[in-house]
């Protein structure tokens, strides 16, 4: 009896020990497709469409930026949606290659936490919903954002990422929108500041990303991603990066109407991340540099955009 009763909480103790692998998947946890929406890469771009918004709001005669908080809610909700439905789909669409890297092995597309048709359907009604909410703030808002998913999902996710180096510069145009987007939400004529943030936008995300692929090179060389590191080396993606930030200095001085204050610490920003491009000929180890490059272009375009809205406060 006793031998029974001993087996019987064997058997128990090793029932509850169990591997997660061989238990059923949890595909409904929110948690899961939070991780697939990218949301890090949403709420920074979230920044960027409240600048958007802010601003518009400040230079478009007798619209009340307080007066119109509901607005503004709905604007940021439809571009966080739309973004989250192309992050989303962009992992159902790299579910083949995602166990091949480091930062990417651990999504639930990879470990299987949840079924790809539900990776599919989630992504497209994300996107779905945020263009309907968009649509009822503003058509122009839901066509630019349109135009950014289907660039993202469509020409990036499913071509460009796995064909050409270009990728980069095309995924640019995608993460450019947001500010567009929430400008247009308040001002469908789009002034002109609304095309230099999206100037701005553009031009910052190829020395970002370019230094993000220095260092995962071996990573997308495995996955068989021609990152620009990977087909034309790193002498030329450094040179690149320092091209581009280059290139942003006088595009970001295109706000110069901002004052005094914004043009002068949006000056010394951008000779500060081009003076570290700089150094790349200079230091030893470049997967260093391309890391210390990553970081700095994090810090410029928050506070970059932060202080657009605090000059206008």
């Amino acid at each position: 009896m006793e031998k029974t009763d001993t087996a019987m909480k064997a058997a128990e103790v090793m029932k509850e020990e169990a591997s997660p692998v061989d238990a059923k998947p949890n595909a409904t946890s929110f948690r899961n497709y939070l991780t697939l929406a990218k949301m890090g890469i949403v709420n920074s771009n979230l920044m960027t469409a409240f600048a958007g918004f802010f601003l518009a709001a400040t230079y478009t005669s007798g619209y009340s930026f307080v007066g119109n908080l509901h607005y503004l809610f709905l604007t940021l909700l439809g571009i966080g949606l739309v973004m989250a439905g192309g992050c989303t789909l962009n992992n159902y669409i790299d579910r083949d290659i995602d166990h091949l890297m480091k930062r990417t092995e651990e999504r639930p597309t990879v470990t299987g936490l949840v079924e790809p048709k539900q990776v599919l359907a989630v992504g497209l009604m994300q996107a779905g919903i945020g263009l309907a909410v968009l649509l009822a703030v503003e058509v122009t808002a839901a066509i630019i954002a349109l135009v950014g998913f289907v660039v993202y999902v469509g020409i990036y996710s499913m071509w460009l990422k796995r064909t050409h180096s270009l990728n980069t510069i095309v995924g640019s145009i995608a993460g450019a929108v947001p500010p567009l987007a929430a400008w247009a939400a308040v001002d469908p004529s789009l002034h002109t500041y609304a095309w230099a943030l999206f100037a701005i936008m553009f031009i910052w995300q190829p020395p970002h990303f370019l230094a993000l692929a220095m260092k995962r090179c071996d990573e997308y060389r495995a996955a068989g991603i021609p990152m620009l590191p990977v087909v034309a080396g790193f002498e030329m993606t450094k040179r690149q990066i320092v091209v581009y930030v280059a290139a942003l200095i006088p595009v970001s001085l295109l706000l110069f109407e901002f004052g005094t204050f914004y043009t002068i610490v949006a000056a010394i920003l951008g000779l500060g991340w081009l003076g570290l491009g700089v150094m790349g000929w200079k230091m030893k180890d470049d997967v260093k540099w391309a890391r210390l490059m990553f970081v700095y272009s994090l810090n410029y375009l928050t506070i970059l955009f932060v202080l657009m809205v605090i000059v206008h406060l």
